[in-house]
């Protein structure tokens, strides 16, 4: 497999011809913030993040879905850049119901995070506050609307971990919602599993465990990527 030469953030790194910015950029130890990447799934772009700036290309273009090409040079932290994410993320605040200090992730939040991280204090933006649907027919798991961010990382790990597609998006705009089965309540989803994938993936608190506080809902994320290589690797194969 033929090897790239590229530089990031003025730091000189090589790559695999298939590798995106992002990958590269986490091997050399290059912080990019994301929301939508989970390792162990396909990457997607949803929530630009990861943008970065490539000399000649007068766009941004999102790390995470951006194969590297030989002598690329890429800024990862500038001055526009920091001011797109701070957007981003309170425009992602603004958009639904987000009150961290009732949230059953509160302190395990990744939104929450990527929020601290880039220095939100408060949305110049005006709060939507839609009026959405808590669903618990479940039994097991729930999901609240209200703290979705569209990231589809549910529908992905259903998708290519598990193997239901129990999850989709369904409309557009700010009418998007996940949705289960054929947009039936996730208690009579026929083709889901219960398995918990989608919990362990969820970056913020939309879907939860029923009867889990605070200090309970600690996400292990590292599974779904020791499944995917376990399986790669045949390591269950006797």
């Amino acid at each position: 497999m033929a090897v790239k030469t590229l530089t990031i953030d003025g730091k000189h790194v090589s790559a695999r011809d298939d590798q995106t910015i992002l990958q590269t950029a986490r091997e050399a130890g290059i912080r990019i913030p994301t929301l939508c990447d989970l390792p162990g799934v396909g990457p997607l772009g949803a929530c630009r993040l990861c943008l970065v700036e490539v000399t000649g290309v007068p766009k941004l273009l999102p790390a995470c879905v951006t194969v590297v090409q030989e002598g690329m040079e890429v800024q990862t932290n500038t001055e526009r850049l920091r001011r797109y994410r701070l957007m981003i993320v309170e425009l992602l605040f603004a958009e639904r119901n987000h009150v961290c200090s009732v949230c059953v992730a509160n302190n395990h939040c990744e939104l929450q995070d990527r929020a601290m991280e880039i220095g939100m204090t408060h949305s110049r933006f005006a709060y939507q506050f839609p009026k959405l649907d808590v669903d618990t027919t479940h039994g097991r798991f729930g999901i609240d609307h209200n703290r979705c961010i569209l990231c589809s990382r549910c529908v992905r790990v259903c998708d290519e971990i598990e193997g239901a597609h129990t999850w989709d998006v369904s409309g557009r705009g700010a009418n998007a919602r996940v949705i289960t089965d054929m947009n039936v309540p996730w208690g009579e989803a026929a083709s889901c599993t219960s398995c918990g994938k989608c919990v362990q993936a969820c970056p913020t608190g939309a879907i939860f465990r029923i009867g889990a506080t605070v200090a309970e809902l600690e996400k292990d994320r590292t599974q779904l990527s020791f499944i995917v290589n376990a399986r790669e690797n045949k390591q269950w194969l006797g």
